[in-house]
This record gives structure tokens, C-alpha cells and sequence, in this order.
């Protein structure tokens, strides 16, 4: 029998059929409807349009796949999915040479004033003494070298640009392959950069990240692109630049409020190029994700689970029931030690003590994922996470100890950079993971929230000036964990938080003189 695959939402499928797959295309269907039919489909396809929320979920008695066209899942419930037991498939790379393209596109308007002379042709005014600016043996700046940073990088190199990258983590033999200079230092690559332009996620770390002092440090005339996300480029910064013609011109794609107010002045400027978050909108992009999300879906619904899988473990269901736990813990201990690492990582290692229920390899794929997360746009899965390290050269080991760490199991992780190591450690007490260590420093902490975890010197109120100072900024701390004091002196604490304190908060926080020597706000 067939496997029955439902298309809700407008997408082009293509003409390619799959064998033991019938696609029903229901675009636009009502969610009445979707929810009385839903049930006798192995399979659903959408873009952002249908929520795939629980109760979908639930009464979609035979779902085994759920497609998505593009990149994002934010309509799909994933934790529902993976109860049930659903894949969740996207097809991130469909819209990767559009976005690339356009990144282009808005350098070049932007430099030639192209949309300004239009504007102007169409008033009646025909004005020829507008200079612009050529890209040939100008230098471009890019930050964030995945995949849509790389194809804007040879796309540039085609125009004769040199190009210069900043990624933390990035390889240098993957830079010195597309022949692009790998910096080091953010501000050093912005000084030396004619145009810049942006392709990183837009995390906490990442948000604001190009703002008043760093666009200071272009060169006179500097050209400024945003078409990743809104925010990665300060706003108000970049409109502050654009009116004191400190850079020549700006073109944007993305916005942090979209739509834009039309009060927004950077709308007013005529040396800013805007277009309506266009990146993947192009036809050869939109009959790329509708053939590849039904390919996915087809193999997937075969067995094969090797492409574009979101939540897919990758795992057998008994290897799952056992290790869960440690799985859970691994993924934890990853993401933590990703977010207190400085430097671009070198080497990952997961060493194992103890007894496990079975074999514990899996358990260091979750700490590569992990460690993977909040580095990378698209979060990664059990599939995807040990290539995506091997392509960022770092070298993931597997050791096991032969000496006890005082757990009946235990999984520490150390992960080299360039600028030292950073370890944390961790055991599974009941069911229950629990992180034991933070850089040999003891201490039990449930991941899970946001904390703050810093080393202080063992003086009376250390810790209190920290929880004044959070607490006169309304943040209210929910709980505490303190480790015991190393032969140096310093020990470490960890606040949980309810709210994320600003920057301009833990500005302070790090100022506080003879009290830290390092702090760092991470999410679990």
C-alpha cells in the first residue's frame, strides 16, 4: 500500500513522483478540515501557513513524517513530534544561492545608488554627478562563513573583490580552501573592509554585534549589508553612520521589526537599498524546497533518514529507552562547554567512567551536537552533528578512563580552542542528568534555564555584590550553587536566573574589581 503524503500549503512539488508514494495536494486547506482528514495521512508537507501543533499531532493517528519546505520550524511542535515518535524534515540548503545572490545584489545597488537614481529618474530629476563606488580590488568583509557566507564569498571573488572572514568557527585549511583570509580578530577584519556584509543566526551573542563602535572602525565610505537577520547589525548604530555619511551606504533585506514602521527613518535615507526579507524568494529557489522537502519526505518514509532531518535520533527505540538519560545529559554538557569556551574550537573529548546501561558511544554524538547548537543557525541533529564537526575541523575523541571520578557513571567533556581548554563534567543520579563540574570545579547543577557561572575570589560578599547588582536591575535570582574553594583561592557559583540580565548589566558585573575573573550568562 501506498504511503499517503498531504501537501497543505502553496509549494511546487515539481513533476518527479516517488515510487509507493501518493501526494495529495490540499493548499490552503482549512484546520476544520485538516483536523477531520489528518488521520488517514502517513505524512504532511507545509510551509509556515499550518500549524503543526499538538493537537494536530494528535489526531494525526498515522503520522509518521512531517515536511517542512525551507529552513524554519518555528509552526511545527517538535517536542509533540518526537513524543510521538515523527520525524521532522526541512530543506535548509534550497534557499542558500538565492539568499547569496541577493547579499550581492543589495552590495552593488548599494554602491551604484541604484535605487536612489531610480527614484529620482521617476520624479523627474535626472541627476548624473552621483559617484558611486566600485567593488573590483576593494576588499569584503564577511561575517559568518557557512554556507551562504562562502557562496557570497566566491560571488565577490568573481568581481575581482578580496575577501576576508570572520567565524570563530571555521577552519583555517576550509578558508584557505575557497581562498578567503580567515581573521581572527572582528575588529581587525571591519578596518580593513571597503564592504561588509553579515551571514550568522541571530543569537545573544551575535545580536547588536556590529553596532556603533565597530561600524567606527570602517574604512571612510564603507558599504554595509544585512540580509541574515535584523539585529546582527544595530539599528540605530547603522542609522547614526548612514546620516553622518561616516559609510556610504547600506542595503538590507531584514529588519527587527518586520515590516518596518514606516517611521522607521532608515526608510527616509537615500543611501539605503531595502527589500522585503527576499532572500529565499526567487523562483528556482521556491521549486528547489517544494522537490526537495517531497524527496526528503519519500525517503524518509522509506527508511531513509540520512537528509534533512530535524529531530531524528538516529537511534534504535531500545538504545533510546536506555540511554536516554545520559543522551539528554551529553547534549547539556555539550551546549555548556560550547558557551564557556573562548577561541575557535579545536578538539572535543568525551571520556567515559563508570558503568552504563550499554554501550556509550551514542553519548558522545549528543555532547558533538550539543556542543554544535549554539554555534550554528539550523540546529543539528545525531545524523548531521559528527560531519558538521569533521567539515569545522574539530577532532572528536572518545577515551575511556581507567580511573574512577567518584560516579557510578560519569561523562566528562574538555574542549580545546586556540585559547585554552574548558571542561565540564557529568552524571546521570537516578534518572535524572546532573552537571558535577565546571573546569574541575565541583558543583551539582540541573541543566535547564539560564544561569550565570563565574569564578570568584573567596572574599566576604563576592557573591552578594553580584546578587545586589542583579537584583537593583529586577532580576531575580531562583537559585544558587556554590563549589568548594580551589588551593588558588577562587572558587565558582552559579545563579539561576528568570530573566536575562541586559548587557549593560553584566558590563558591570564584569567590572566589579577584585571579584571575578570570569562570567558567563549560558541557556541549557
Amino acid at each position: 500500500m501506498a504511503h499517503k503524503v498531504l501537501v497543505t500549503d502553496t509549494i511546487q512539488l515539481g513533476d518527479k513522483t516517488y515510487e509507493g508514494v501518493q501526494v495529495d495536494y490540499r493548499e490552503g486547506i482549512s484546520r476544520g478540515d485538516l483536523l477531520e482528514i489528518v488521520g488517514g495521512y502517513d505524512a504532511i508537507i507545509t510551509r509556515s501557513r499550518t500549524q503543526v501543533d499538538d493537537a494536530l499531532i494528535r489526531a494525526a493517528t498515522n503520522l509518521k513524517v512531517i515536511g517542512r519546505g525551507g529552513v524554519g520550524v518555528d509552526n511545527i511542535d517538535l517536542g509533540a513530534a518526537s513524543r510521538r515518535g515523527i520525524l521532522v524534515l526541512n530543506a535548509p540548503e534550497s534557499n542558500n544561492v538565492s539568499a547569496a545572490e541577493l547579499a550581492v545584489a543589495l552590495m552593488l545597488a548599494a554602491a551604484r545608488g541604484v535605487t536612489r537614481s531610480d527614484k529620482q529618474i521617476r520624479a523627474g530629476t535626472w541627476d548624473r554627478k552621483f559617484l558611486g563606488r566600485e567593488v573590483k580590488d576593494a576588499t569584503l568583509g564577511v561575517v559568518g562563513f557557512g554556507r551562504i557566507g562562502s557562496l557570497v564569498s566566491r560571488r565577490a571573488q568573481g568581481l575581482g573583490m578580496t575577501v576576508l572572514a570572520y567565524d570563530p568557527y571555521i577552519s583555517r585549511q576550509r578558508a584557505a580552501d575557497l581562498k578567503v583570509e580567515l581573521v581572527d580578530d572582528l575588529h581587525e577584519m571591519l578596518g580593513r573592509s571597503n564592504f561588509l556584509t553579515v551571514h550568522t543566526p541571530l543569537t545573544e551573542e551575535t545580536e547588536g554585534m556590529i553596532g556603533e563602535a565597530e561600524l567606527a572602525l570602517l574604512p571612510p565610505d564603507a558599504v554595509v549589508v544585512n540580509a541574515a537577520r535584523g539585529g546582527i547589525i544595530d539599528e540605530a548604530a547603522l542609522l547614526a553612520a548612514l546620516t553622518s555619511k561616516k559609510i556610504f551606504a547600506a542595503g538590507l533585506d531584514v529588519y527587527v521589526l518586520e515590516p518596518p514602521s514606516p517611521e522607521n527613518p532608515l526608510l527616509h535615507l537615500d543611501n539605503v537599498v531595502l527589500t522585503a526579507h527576499l532572500g529565499a524568494n526567487t523562483a528556482e529557489a521556491q521549486a528547489r524546497v517544494g522537490e526537495e522537502i517531497l524527496e526528503r519526505t519519500a525517503l524518509a518514509l522509506n527508511g531513509d533518514l540520512s537528509r534533512g532531518a530535524v529531530n531524528a535520533p538516529a537511534l534504535a527505540p531500545d538504545v533510546m529507552a536506555v540511554l536516554g538519560p545520559y543522551l539528554k545529559l551529553g547534549e547539556a554538557l555539550g551546549k555548556l562547554v560550547a558557551q564557556l569556551a573562548q577561541g575557535r574550537m579545536r578538539e572535543l573529548q568525551v571520556e567515559f567512567s563508570g558503568t552504563f546501561p550499554r554501550d556509550p558511544d551514542p553519548v558522545a554524538v549528543a555532547v558533538t551536537k550539543g556542543v554544535l547548537e549554539p554555534i550554528l543557525d539550523e540546529a543539528p541533529n545525531y545524523i548531521n552533528a559528527p560531519s558538521i564537526a569533521k567539515e569545522r575541523d574539530i577532532r572528536v575523541s572518545k577515551v575511556t578512563a581507567s580511573r574512577s571520578r567518584g560516579y557510578t557513571s560519569h561523562v566528562h567533556v574538555q574542549l580545546t580552542t586556540d585559547e585554552g581548554t574548558f571542561s565540564v563534567g557529568g552524571s546521570v543520579l537516578g534518572t535524572e542528568p546532573r552537571i558535577v563540574s565546571v573546569d574541575d570545579y565541583p558543583i551539582e547543577l540541573r541543566p535547564e534555564g539560564t544561569m550565570l557561572i563565574c569564578t570568584n575570589y573567596d572574599r566576604p560578599g563576592a557573591v552578594g555584590k553580584v546578587g545586589t547588582v542583579l537584583g537593583d536591575a529586577g532580576v531575580n535570582i531562583s537559585g544558587m550553587q556554590l563549589s568548594r574553594v580551589g588551593e588558588d583561592g577562587l572558587a565558582l557559583f552559579a545563579l539561576g536566573l528568570d530573566q536575562n540580565p541586559p548587557e549593560t548589566v553584566l558590563d558591570v558585573l564584569r567590572g566589579l574589581p577584585n571579584v571575578l575573573r570570569t562570567l558567563k550568562l549560558v541557556r541549557l
